[in-house]
């Protein structure tokens, strides 16, 4: 992402809107010299790239867009390589010890590097030269740090660019609503994890025919604002751009820069940005368990037909989404969730959940290899509802668990 300094924005009217590459000719001219001056200095260092950035921006009115371009290139693009025949502070160490003891004047100071270098090739086994030893005194400096740099395309960094402004805006956000629109269960599953995954703030209303509103606490409404949880609320951004159908509303605390900036701005998006995710989608199956006990369920001729995450079940204020449903052909149907990994803190959640749901429709298949003590506890009431398995779980031992809890269930199953 981009750091605050980088971050080109206006306010029109209470609404604030990030700069944007439209794509033209002028656009993709600068990103593609911004990419050749990176593809000319890789492998040497980095000061002197920094130095070439520098002139091909002189005289320039669009130096943010251009440094903004190479930051990026910078962070997501290039490796930094300190190359030295040895650490570079203990041969400063051992510099500044033989100068002590040789005291050498401005005529005589190269016989330090000199016999240094004679004592390091002895050491090291290989020919070392006063020249090479000077060039690794400093080489762990940033400026002297060697580039590797990861060739990219144009379209790649115009993108890149149009989403880290749009990211740079949430910074200084002071609440997010996003609404998230009758989507496929398994592209919620996947945003409500990211909200766990950077630690947001959150609450979760509605349901999945209707939708949900995902109600965000940003980074300025902390008692004390957070760099780093500004951050962390950029990057929910990408994971939001995943699904299909939403919309997001941010307030937006302006920095006072010019001293006519409003309190407060308005920042609007919804699926039909051009900006693009780089986040992956995420895989069909969220373990091997999972996919294993799929493909064996295909195999079997039976009644019963398996569904990948179509249950959302409200918790109030969070929400659990079981693995699979089990629906049979005269319309009965059951739930299941899997419990097969081990973390403390990923099982304690998980049963908490399952006891906050008083779903009895729902079959819970745990792994024996699992030592959860008294955890076990949290699902008193739901002893009817457990399979124990080793190794695979065989989807035959699900069905007798599932046609048993239809028979005694009293109500109908959601």
């Amino acid at each position: 992402m981009l750091t605050t300094e980088l971050l080109i924005s206006r306010i029109t009217a209470g609404v604030i809107e990030p700069k944007a590459l439209s794509g033209s000719k002028l656009d993709f001219e600068r990103i593609d010299t911004t990419l050749e001056l990176f593809g000319a200095f890789h492998g040497r260092t980095r000061g002197e790239l920094d130095e070439a950035l520098r002139e091909d921006e002189a005289d320039s009115t669009d130096y943010r867009v251009r440094r903004g371009l190479a930051h990026l290139l910078y962070s997501e693009r290039c490796e930094f390589v300190t190359q030295a025949i040895a650490d570079p502070g203990v041969l400063r160490d051992r510099v500044f010890a033989l100068s002590a003891e040789l005291r050498p004047t401005l005529e005589t100071s190269n016989l330090v590097l000199e016999k240094l270098a004679f004592e390091l090739g002895g050491e090291l086994g290989l020919e070392v030269s006063a020249p090479d030893l000077e060039r690794s005194l400093y080489a762990d400096l940033r400026e002297n740090q060697v580039i590797e740099f990861e060739p990219a395309e144009a379209r790649w960094l115009l993108e890149r660019f149009n989403l880290a402004q749009a990211q740079g805006i949430l910074y200084r956000a002071s609440e997010l609503i996003v609404t998230a629109h009758r989507n496929d269960p398994g592209e919620y599953k996947r945003l409500f994890k990211y909200l766990k995954l950077f630690g947001l703030m959150h609450r979760i209303e509605g349901d999945p025919d209707a939708g949900y509103t995902i109600i965000l606490d940003g980074p300025v409404s902390l008692f004390k604002p957070s760099t780093r949880y500004g951050v962390a609320f950029a990057k929910f951004l990408p994971a939001l751009l995943n699904t299909s159908k939403w919309s997001l509303t941010a307030k937006i605390i302006p920095r006072k820069d010019f001293g006519n900036e409003p309190d407060e701005a308005t920042f609007t998006l919804d699926a039909s940005t051009k900006l693009k995710s780089h986040y992956a989608k995420g895989k069909e199956f969220d373990s091997i368990l999972e996919q294993g006990f799929s493909e064996r369920f295909k195999k079997l001729k039976s009644s019963w037909k398996l569904e990948r995450e179509v249950d959302i079940v409200d918790l109030g204020g969070t929400v659990m989404i079981p693995d699979f449903r089990l629906v049979h052909d005269d319309g009965r149907s059951v739930l299941l969730e899997i419990i097969g990994y081990w973390r403390p803190d990923y099982l304690k959640r998980k049963l908490e959940k399952l006891r906050r749901s008083a779903r009895h429709d729902i079959v819970i298949a745990i792994s024996s290899r699992l030592n959860l003590g008294d955890d076990i506890k949290k699902l008193d009431g739901l002893e009817e509802n457990i399979i124990w398995f080793k190794g695979v779980l065989e989807p035959k031992e699900v069905l007798a668990v599932a046609e048993r809890l239809n028979a005694s269930l009293t109500s109908p199953l959601a």
